[in-house]
């Protein structure tokens, strides 16, 4: 199939791709095209107008001031995969980028665009999530700074008003010496998740944990953050009992229920996911105290 007609707009600047936003009612942001492109060869979406970023280089890249870790939304997600500065700061990242896609498709793949599709499976606003990211969009009105916890205002609907753009994600490098985990569970390599875990820990030098993040994909209509696994876990030593527990939490997460998989089953699977998460991050962090 073949998409429906449409005018196409092809700008260069953040300053001009924001006022077609303004100027056009029903547009389409074209990005890494992953997800989009099929959607209209579907007709499942027929917007009248289609608005090419890829040569707005100003979205594009990480900078690395300090602590905070900014990613520029039309950043693919191969070069986020490939940034070695990125990857010894926050190797979360990198390990959820091994199940996004295939390379192929990472090639093209953009950040911005896995967050503003915001399909329930997908890996990057899950990890986003456990990051306490923050989203800049902008708009002919000024800019918004967007709490990663408020993005996801229900299913593939972000809080993104339909004449503005998202440009970037910014969010505080976990402190040196954390632990992080990624597990998935999916029917082969590269379908969407029917569960995933993220999970970053930071433990004291007594052992016990300072600082915790957890989030879930696929399971919910949303990214989910798990607090009350977390609060179970501050302050604790990381025991396998605890572990367990925590993870447990999973289970209270409102099922999504599909033709893929049924919500009992993508609770189970999440407890799962969750443990194996927790697990992996408690022992890179008591790896790094040793070290």
């Amino acid at each position: 199939m073949k998409p429906s007609p449409f005018t196409y707009h092809r700008p260069t600047s953040i300053e001009t791709t924001v006022a077609l936003l303004a100027q056009f009612d029903d547009t389409k942001i074209l990005a890494g095209g992953q997800s989009l492109m099929p959607m209209m060869n579907y007709r499942y979406v027929a917007p009248e107008h289609i608005i090419d970023i890829n040569r707005v280089s100003e979205l594009s890249g990480v900078k690395i001031s300090g602590d905070t870790i900014r990613i520029g939304a039309m950043t693919r997600q191969r070069e986020l995969k490939e940034h070695p500065a990125l990857a010894a700061l926050c190797p979360l990242i990198n390990s959820a980028l091994e199940w996004v896609g295939h390379i192929a498709t990472r090639n093209r793949g953009t950040v911005g665009g896995s967050l503003s599709h915001l399909d329930p499976a997908a890996e990057l606003p899950a990890v986003f999530t456990a990051l306490d990211a923050t989203l800049e969009v902008q708009s002919l009105r000024g800019t918004r700074q967007i709490p990663m916890l408020r993005w996801a205002q229900g299913y593939m609907t972000p809080d993104l008003e339909e004449d503005e753009l998202l440009c970037a994600i910014s969010f505080t490098s976990p402190a040196r010496g954390h632990g992080y985990g990624f597990h998935e569970f999916a029917r082969r390599h590269g379908d969407f998740a029917l569960a995933a875990a993220a999970a970053c820990i930071e433990l004291d030098s007594s052992g016990l944990v300072q600082k915790v993040a957890i989030a879930l994909a696929g399971v919910d209509m949303v990214p989910v953050r798990l607090s009350a696994a977390e609060q179970s876990l501050v302050g604790q030593a990381p025991e396998l009992d605890l572990i367990n527990a925590a993870a447990a939490c999973a289970s209270a997460v409102a099922g999504l229920e599909d033709v893929h998989a049924s919500a009992s089953y993508r609770q189970r699977i999440a407890v799962v996911m969750t443990r194996r998460a927790i697990t992996d991050a408690v022992a890179r962090a008591n790896q790094e105290q040793v070290a």
